[in-house]
């Protein structure tokens, strides 16, 4: 069955009148389902036979990724998380004496504890900004950015694509230029954008960009991507290697006198799978990508915002204040509102009584947030509406 905008056939089993949190966790697909217990039939029938595939399947799912990216493939790992693929970063990147992180304050926690650790390890300070200089109503305001660039000492950048509470799309493009500009590096946490917003790495400028599957790629939890520019490898020093990190390591299992220790390491970002993936959730994330691929993200960024459109104007006459920025480019597939004060209902109660009656979204932090994808079809929108004016009047 062909994936549709607006149409969830491909969730037959999927119990939510509407599934409003893929920026928290994606439900699974059938296609993404079915190949997960593929996976697992396999390797209960075959055991080590079945890993030649699953191997296979991999190269695939990295070549899918680069595409989805805008990256070659060799630019690509695969990771069992967001937070994996962060600290392989953090630990790998020869850090000068004395240089400073910048990171967010608002981001996720995720991107900015583990630039923290890394600095501590290494005798390297953090600086937090804030987002808010981004989200200002006449257009982002890079100035203090500049500001703490231009000092000279700054090495990385760390950001979010997209801000996990608001839905507020980071302009990268400018803060990559910026950064190179004053000898810096971006490394962006692109879990709340890959598989939603446009993302393409060298139309963007970035150096590094990291994503878990369980979001908008729509795969299960246990894997990821990392990226890594190509010309930015021979520079990394990898804290962690693993057998399969190295050249031609799986010829030990095939060939007599080929257990050896001084293989040179793949100068592929590869070399971060030294080790055992999740063959379930490669398999889940290897059937998801080429729906996403197919229906294009460019065509379900404007789908999903023509949802958001329509919520954002009913929940507005409601009495909720709306996060979301007029201006397009700093949109994304998340809605994020705050409840109008009149109704004395915090974020956290109205989600959580949505969810009951099947809208399912989330409040980080106190933000109601709204996170619809490709299935989610417009017809949804007076439903939801609906079930909260059943609350407020409770």
């Amino acid at each position: 069955m062909k994936a549709q905008l607006g149409d969830r056939s491909l969730f037959p089993d999927l119990r939510a009148l509407a599934y409003l949190n893929h920026a928290a966790i994606s439900p699974l697909s059938r296609p993404a389902r079915e190949a997960a217990e593929r996976a697992i039939a396999q390797t209960a029938l075959d055991g080590s036979v079945a890993f030649p595939e699953r191997l296979a399947e991999r190269q695939q799912l990295r070549a899918d990724l680069a595409r989805l990216m805008g990256a070659d493939t060799q630019e690509i790992a695969l990771v069992p998380s967001t937070l994996y693929g962060l600290a392989a970063l953090a630990t790998s990147l020869a850090w000068r004496p004395g240089a400073r992180v910048i990171v967010f304050e608002g981001e996720y926690p995720t991107n900015v504890s583990v630039w923290q650790r890394a600095c501590l390890q290494h005798g390297l300070s953090t600086v937090m900004l804030p987002v808010a200089d981004f989200a200002r109503p006449d257009g982002p305001d890079l100035s203090t950015l500049e500001r703490e660039l231009a000092h000279g000492d700054v090495q990385l950048c760390a950001v979010s694509a997209v801000q996990f509470q608001t839905g507020l799309h980071m302009p990268l493009q400018r803060m990559a230029a910026v950064c190179h500009a004053h000898g810096a590096q971006l490394a962006v946490d692109a879990v709340q954008a890959l598989g939603s917003v446009p993302f393409d790495v060298r139309a963007l400028g970035v150096d590094y960009a990291v994503a878990g599957s369980h979001k908008w790629l729509m795969g299960s939890d246990g894997t990821g991507v990392l990226y890594i520019k190509s010309e930015l490898l021979p520079q990394l020093k990898p804290s962690f290697t693993g057998a399969f990190s190295h050249v031609d390591a799986e010829l030990m299992f095939v060939q007599p006198g080929e257990l050896r220790y001084d293989r040179p390491l793949h100068r592929e970002a590869r070399l971060f799978e030294g080790g055992m993936l999740s063959s379930i959730s490669v398999s889940a994330l290897s059937a998801s990508v080429p729906i996403l691929l197919s229906l294009g993200i460019e065509r379900i960024y404007e789908h999903v915002n023509a949802y958001l459109d329509a919520l954002e104007d009913g929940l507005s006459m409601r009495g909720f204040r709306s996060l979301r920025l007029p201006d397009r480019a700093r949109r994304s597939c998340t809605l994020g509102v705050l409840p109008p004060l009149a109704a004395a209902l915090d974020a956290s109660r109205i989600a959580n009584e949505l969810t009951h009656r099947g809208v399912v979204c989330s409040s980080p932090d106190g933000v109601l947030r709204f996170a619809p994808h490709f299935a989610n079809g417009l017809h949804e929108v007076n439903d939801v509406l609906a079930l909260i004016d059943e609350i407020l009047r409770r």
